[in-house]
């Protein structure tokens, strides 16, 4: 009788180096070094050779599910300490041009919509965020700080009690990736 698994392999490019410690995957690269623990009880984490291997005997549904998410998120690490990840967002304005600044970990937008006092974003972790004109540039090594301060960003210049038809006014990302 054949007992099933829940196996996926994630390669070990060159010039990255893996380290599993219980539940903490570390992963180092030129780029710099992630850190995430990795837990549940039913799934092992290991490494053999230049691969890591995610493994659960018997899984459900759910347990399947998480194999393939540990996975996701080992090739994210990876991908980010040698590649990294840019987010780029347009700055878009038809009434009171908005002036966007970087300052103490926060993105300030001055006159948004006329407003006479600046909206905050919060910037996560090491994210770098360069302003070009009209160009916003998020940078990074961890995919969820990149992408949550995007999302703050975005949040942020949404718009309240006017007719989102007529005031398209924001800040919104046009791509993603690395």
């Amino acid at each position: 009788m054949k007992i099933p698994f829940a196996i996926k392999e994630v390669e070990i490019p060159e010039g990255v180096q893996v380290e599993i410690d219980g539940n903490v995957v570390k992963v180092e690269g030129p780029k710099g070094k992630l850190e995430r623990e990795l837990s549940h009880p039913r799934i092992s984490i290991k490494k053999e050779d230049s691969k890591v291997i995610i493994r659960c005997e018997l899984p459900k549904k759910a347990e399947k599910a998480l194999v393939g998410t540990f996975a996701a998120h080992i090739e994210n690490m990876i991908k980010g300490v040698t590649e990294g990840f840019v987010y780029k967002m347009k700055i878009v304005y038809s009434h009171f041009p908005i002036k966007v600044s970087v300052k103490d970990g926060e993105v300030l937008i001055d006159n948004f919509l006329g407003e006479q006092y600046p909206r905050k974003a919060k910037i996560f972790g090491d994210v770098k965020v360069r302003v070009e004109k009209d160009d916003v540039i998020l940078e990074g090594i961890n995919r969820e700080q990149v992408g949550q301060t995007a999302a703050n960003i975005e949040r942020a210049v949404r718009v309240k009690n006017r007719d989102i038809r007529v005031f398209q006014d924001g800040i919104y990302i046009t791509s993603k990736g690395a």
